[in-house]
């Protein structure tokens, strides 16, 4: 399977440098090989940043509208049991303008994986202030910092980790170990919903340098150091102990 456009493609439609997606995307690409689902998998992306990976992937891949990538993609699992679906995602399609669907997903058990790459602003129109945005932390909308007295900092996870679902983890796409932990947990969603165990949902965080006005790196050490405090890493649910 080869993960890389056509070079007309690629030149034209590709992530930033430093951007957590491409990493992302490989992760999910190297997966789905070693599982053997490439040629069944179908994956729904949301608008903008994610779009890209129409360009890059191999799979059979949906555009849904804006926050509606899970319900599509549990359409196309009701109208194709046999093949495995991926709902990929970022923060504010999830847990702001998507956070409905979400959560009923997760109600159903709906046997899908979702994969939400939170970078903590809304990366697709600007760096606007998200539901994720940190404490203090600066963004288009939030110029002094977010004032914590007036917007909470939303995790998904925690809203998520009492439900009866398949499969609940965080890791972050920065380092080594990182990326293999990420690599690793992602794995397990896929094995949960190829084991028919219902909902899997594994949150990525990953450094926006473009939105975040940061250097790569120091975006780097920002998801690292920073993002963790508010979202730490693990796995939350593991019905039957693939992990």
């Amino acid at each position: 399977m080869k993960l890389k456009a056509p070079e007309s493609v690629f030149s034209s439609a590709s992530f930033c440098p430093g951007c957590g997606h491409g990493l992302a995307s490989r992760l999910i690409g190297e997966v789905a090989e070693e599982l053997g689902i490439q040629h069944s998998l179908v994956t729904v992306v949301d608008v903008a940043c994610c779009s890209f990976n129409i360009d890059y992937w191999k799979f059979d891949t949906i555009m849904a509208a804006h926050g509606r990538d899970i319900p599509t993609a549990v359409g196309v699992k009701h109208v194709r049991p046999g093949s495995s679906v991926l709902a990929y995602m970022g923060d504010g399609a999830a847990y702001s303008i998507g956070m409905a669907e979400t959560i009923h997903a997760a109600l159903r058990n709906d046997n899908i994986c979702v994969i939400v790459i939170n970078n903590s602003v809304f990366g697709m129109t600007g760096g606007q202030m998200a539901p994720t945005t940190l404490p203090g932390e600066k963004t288009a909308t939030s110029p002094k910092g977010k004032d914590p007295t007036r917007y909470g900092t939303l995790s998904g996870v925690e809203l998520l980790k009492h439900m009866d679902i398949a499969y609940l983890a965080r890791g972050e796409l920065v380092g080594s170990a990182g990326m293999i932990k990420a690599k690793k947990l992602i794995k397990s969603a896929f094995q949960h919903q190829l084991k028919g165990d219902g909902f899997s949902l594994v949150e990525l965080l990953s450094p926006c340098p473009t939105n975040l006005n940061l250097p790569p790196v120091k975006a780097r050490d920002f998801v690292h150091n920073e993002m963790t405090k508010y979202f730490p890493t693990g796995v939350f649910i593991d019905k039957g102990g693939v992990e």
